[in-house]
């Protein structure tokens, strides 16, 4: 039996066990390559299920995890409204949490942070990503740092073979927003390589790379570690040392900068 797109990218805990933990492993050790090595402030607005925040952390960044009540470990709360940079104190390896929305960051001062991590379809989750990414902008220094992962077109695609929504499927390619409904009867955006590119430079962003999260498939990583157990570090090397299309993979990584603002 193959399995649908919607058990792929939730990480269905049944048969595609083997590719959920490879799909964790790769997105670990691609945020862990794209931190720097110099101590820096980031915000962290990615979902639930992503580690990113402890991951920065024990990298050496100070850390303000902002995320809804009762999500994401029990770290020490941080009141709203967040005064930064003056909270939390620039400490290495420090992890800070503000209870509020992670899609939505007026209480965050201009220019605050040196980089934003939004893992875990955190742009996909919000409907009007537009409006999320110039806030995101808007708190970053110039030539701060953005990694995002948002579920793709290809995604999309299949989400809508699986219901059979075959003119919607038609119109896909066309459309300016996708939004598509889960199973579950939630709604996701699907961004296509141009369009998320576009998303983020309208937004003053300029996008340093995309890339698929995974480019092996499910069948391939359960056929790869059902005959080598302990293969999985050298199946998320192969990965990471891939120069993938953007157009493939149900889900996008993409890295971009804030511009500099020139002077005349």
């Amino acid at each position: 039996m193959r399995p649908s797109a919607s058990a792929t990218a939730v990480g269905d805990p049944g048969p595609l066990s083997p590719y959920w933990r490879f799909h964790q492993a790769v997105a670990e050790a691609q945020l862990a390559s794209w931190l720097p090595r110099e101590s820096r402030l980031f915000v962290d607005i990615s979902g639930p299920r992503a580690r990113a925040a402890e991951i920065a952390a024990a990298a050496g960044h100070t850390v303000l995890r902002v995320t809804e009540a009762g999500a994401g470990p029990p770290v020490v709360p941080v009141p709203v409204p967040v005064p930064l940079p003056a909270i939390p104190p620039h400490r290495p390896g420090h992890l800070a949490q503000v209870i509020s929305d992670p899609e939505n960051l007026p209480f965050l001062a201009d220019g605050c942070a040196d980089g934003l991590i939004a893992e875990d379809r955190t742009l996909s989750r919000q409907l009007a990503a537009e409006n999320l990414i110039t806030d995101i902008a808007r708190i970053l220094r110039p030539a701060g740092r953005v990694l995002a992962c948002v579920d793709s077109l290809v995604l999309g695609m299949a989400l809508l073979a699986e219901q059979r929504h075959w003119a919607e499927l038609t119109d896909l390619p066309h459309a300016e927003v996708v939004l598509v409904p889960w199973p579950d009867g939630t709604i996701t955006r699907c961004f296509g390589a141009e369009q998320l590119r576009e998303l983020f430079e309208d937004a003053g962003l300029t996008v340093m790379w995309i890339r698929p999260r995974t480019v092996f498939s499910p069948s391939t990583v359960a056929h790869v570690l059902r005959r080598d157990p302990k293969g999985l570090p050298r199946l998320v090397e192969a990965e990471l040392a891939m120069q993938p299309d953007e157009s493939v993979g149900v889900q996008l990584v993409v890295s971009a900068r804030k511009r500099t603002r020139r002077h005349p």
